[in-house]
Formats: C-alpha cells, sequence, structure tokens
C-alpha cells in the first residue's frame, strides 16, 4: 500500500524557514507526481505547490511564490517544501499528496499523508 509520511514542521518566527519533507513508499517514486496543499483551521483545503515526476515541471500558489520551493529526490523517494520568509498566514497543516499525474487540485490526488504541523508566530 502507498504511503506518505510527513516531517519537519513546527514552530518559527515570522522571516524564518522551515523544510518540510514527504517519503513515500509502495509506489515507483520515480514515476509519481506530488503536491504539498495545506489547511487552516477553519478554512478548506489549498494548493500550495506540485511538481511532476521528473521535477522539470512545478507549479505554485500566488501566496508561496518566491518564498516556497518545491523539489525531489527520485533515489530517497521524497519530495520537499524549502519555506522562506515564513509569515503568521503560513500557518496551517500541511500535507503532502500523491497521484501519477501533477495536480494543482486536491481531487486531482489519490493518496495523502497525515499532516504536520506548521505554525508562525512571534
Amino acid at each position: 500500500q502507498v504511503q506518505l509520511v510527513e516531517s519537519g514542521g513546527g514552530l518559527e518566527q515570522p522571516g524564518g524557514s522551515l523544510r518540510l519533507s514527504c517519503a513515500v513508499s509502495g509506489r515507483t517514486f520515480s514515476s509519481t507526481a506530488m503536491g504539498w496543499f495545506r489547511q487552516a483551521p477553519g478554512k478548506e483545503r489549498e494548493f500550495v505547490a506540485a511538481i511532476s515526476w521528473s521535477g522539470v515541471w512545478t507549479s505554485y500558489a500566488d501566496s508561496v511564490k518566491g518564498r516556497f520551493t518545491i523539489s525531489r529526490d527520485n533515489a530517497k523517494s521524497t519530495v520537499y517544501l524549502q519555506m522562506n520568509k515564513l509569515k503568521p498566514e503560513d500557518t496551517a497543516v500541511y500535507y503532502c499528496a500523491a497521484d501519477t499525474t501533477e495536480s494543482v487540485v486536491a481531487t486531482g490526488y489519490d493518496y495523502w499523508g497525515q499532516g504536520t504541523q506548521v505554525t508562525v508566530s512571534s
């Protein structure tokens, strides 16, 4: 079965950085597109970033463009989300997602991790 395990969340001050990781097992990672989504309390889950299986194609939400970077290491079956210049509004539970083709909508992914909390506060 496919498993996605996120790590790297925590408490960070505004302007700081965090790097999230998502390790994938049970699926050929090198042929899997990956996405990151987030959900803040009382809000719907929203798209953050996505990357194709090759890493050639990436997409970002406008709210994180220029601050966040998605990348992948196919040898480690892991996708990363480097988050810089963090803002309080980035506070949310962050989820990684996987499927055959890349997508910017949550319904485009069949497999999800359990989520990791990111809190940005002074």
